[in-house]
């Protein structure tokens, strides 16, 4: 492939359309085109651009476009050095290339015909860039030339570096394979075809993925339950499912009569994708087979090799790490979510008083924490709310707070004594008998007085301070009672607040994932949770919870468990029981 200098008329076609429409980029027919300023970052770009690189213009502007964009036929970064645009652009003439590999939105690659000028760009030297797809011929030519061209051991070993990355940065099963394809096809293959065995044993053809017009196409009728695994079968997937090792194949291997439904099941393969060489390796976890990897050539005309087998292998043995990974990850979630379940409590019904509660684990931990809100009838009918927060957000921070949270109950209910002196028991306990290092909690109790109207009395342990919502709109932070967390080993004062709650208002206990945001201070968190708690306080009181939590919570903060407690009051006039 070689550059060419064009006409040299091309700064003067790019000052041109700078007064155009669309961010001073035409609307071309059948050309993408996009401009960098004099670092090379995309600022301006056109619709058949986005669609030709199948990315947004978010996606695109403000990125470097040769480390975003440009690839070798093998989908490796290019060295700048080797790169012929980044040639004209940094020696400011106009140059054009031919089939050059270009990587989409989704990690497939695409061949495109380039052409490159300088332009003026708002008094400053930038560069226009036009894209479009080569005639069918040539781009069949450019596929027998690149991805199947035998690889370089430096090909090689930068392949499998990048499987390496790629596959150990999720603990996503699903997010796994779709990298796992994205990194075979179309580097290797025209088709990926990845088998799994589930933990009940069954087989299931998880993912079938052909490269079309430059992206990658699930075939998703080709997906779906498998036939058992036969034991005694010679055939290449059945071997490979049994562990086995890796072995190629090609449609004349299923010719004969089948001998088990995996037979079958692969002779339809071939003859509805069209493949006429395949590659088929198993899949190993640390302690079992967890299924195989099957790579195909339809298109290109070369057979796997025996040298590409063992390629195959290296990359399957990768992706059984990650898989083995993944699902162990997803184990711990079932168990963490069977726990949590058991951990919450079930809110008390107390006539006139509504209650409504929500846990939202950490996304990206293992769907429990140390968040916790609690609420029980003591004796002589008060009611109890409690809102916590332990340290940590993975199982032993669960385990922590299950402690704590029994022995506040058990305290209440055994001692009939103001809430600090409750907390303060809780406080010396927690640095002598339980799992939790360090806690924040607020321990109130609400009861109905002789009038009907509702009072409550509270202490803080160093947590965020309960919102009262009135019926009206207006809020009020309570910041009284407020000490310092638990676990401290200091022992401190701690002093009780007490507050006669408005008809009809609500309470807003909460922990500080709904507020807190990474390089945020947390009085703008405060600020919103009580702009929009406001605007909730007509709302059911379920919707108000739901809402409250959609509205509020960070879109950034995805390392934060939350929990929510909502007490809603009955009107004035309502007769005490």
């Amino acid at each position: 492939m070689t550059a060419q200098d064009a006409d040299g008329h091309g700064e003067n076609r790019c000052a041109e359309m700078a007064g155009t429409p669309l961010g001073g980029l035409p609307e071309l027919l059948d050309a993408g085109a996009y401009v960098t300023d004099d670092h090379g970052r995309i600022v301006r770009v056109n619709d058949r651009a986005r669609t030709l690189l199948g990315r947004s213009a978010e996606d695109l502007l403000g990125q470097d476009a040769h480390d975003l964009l440009h690839r070798g036929s093998r989908g490796q970064t290019l060295p700048r050095a080797g790169c012929l645009m980044m040639r004209a652009f940094i020696s400011g003439r106009t140059a054009q290339g031919e089939q050059e590999w270009f990587r989409r939105g989704d990690g497939s690659l695409l061949p495109l015909s380039w052409l490159v000028t300088p332009c003026r760009l708002n008094g400053r030297t930038g560069t226009l860039v036009l894209l479009h797809e080569p005639a069918p011929a040539e781009a069949a030519d450019g596929r027998r030339g690149g991805p199947t061209a035998p690889l370089s051991e430096l090909e090689r070993l930068a392949l499998l570096a990048e499987t390496t990355t790629q596959l150990t940065s999720t603990l996503d099963t699903d997010e796994t394979l779709r990298r796992l394809t994205r990194l075979v096809v179309p580097r290797l293959a025209d088709w990926a075809v990845v088998d799994l065995i589930t933990e009940n044993g069954e087989v299931w053809r998880t993912a079938v993925v052909h490269h079309e017009n430059g992206a990658l196409v699930p075939r998703e009728d080709l997906q779906g339950p498998m036939p058992p695994v036969p034991q005694d079968s010679p055939m290449p997937l059945s071997r490979a499912l049994r562990g086995a090792a890796s072995t190629l194949a090609g449609p004349e291997t299923y010719q004969g009569p089948p001998d088990s439904g995996i037979a079958v099941v692969q002779s339809e393969l071939f003859r509805a994708t069209g493949m006429h060489s395949a590659a088929i390796a198993p899949v190993h976890g640390l302690r079992e087979v967890l299924g195989a990897l099957t790579l195909g050539r339809s298109e290109h005309p070369g057979a796997f090799t025996s040298a590409e087998l063992s390629l195959l292998d290296d990359i399957a043995r990768r992706a059984g790490l990650a898989l083995d990974n993944a699902r162990l990850y997803q184990r711990q979630r079932r168990v963490a979510e069977t726990m949590q379940r058991h951990l919450l409590p079930q809110l008390p019904r107390v006539p006139g008083l509504e209650m409504a509660a929500r846990y939202v684990p950490a996304p990206h931990a293992s769907q429990v924490g140390g968040d916790w809100y609690d609420a029980f009838t003591l004796p002589g009918g008060m009611i109890a709310a409690v809102i916590g927060d332990v340290a940590g957000h993975d199982l032993d921070a669960a385990a922590g707070m299950a402690q704590v949270r029994s022995m506040l109950r058990a305290y209440a209910w055994s001692h009939r004594e103001a809430p600090s002196r409750i907390v303060g028991r809780l406080d010396r306990a927690v640095t002598q008998v339980s799992e939790a290092s360090m806690a924040t909690a607020v321990f109130a109790v609400v009861e109905e007085a002789r009038d009907g109207r509702w009072r409550m009395r509270w202490t803080n342990a160093g947590h965020p301070p309960p919102l009262l919502v009135g019926h009206d709109g207006r809020t009020d932070f309570l910041t009284d009672g407020h000490g310092l967390l638990l676990g401290t080993g200091t022992s401190p004062d701690r002093t009780d607040a007490d507050i006669t709650l408005p008809p009809r208002s609500t309470l807003v206990l909460y922990t500080d994932g709904l507020v807190e945001s990474p390089g945020r201070p947390i009085d703008d968190g405060l600020a919103r949770l009580r702009r929009h708690a406001a605007a909730l306080a007509h709302h059911p009181l379920e919707a108000f919870c739901n809402l409250l939590l959609e509205r509020v919570r960070p879109a950034d903060n995805n390392e934060d468990d939350i929990a929510l407690l909502l007490l809603r009051f009955p009107p004035g006039d309502r007769k005490p029981a």
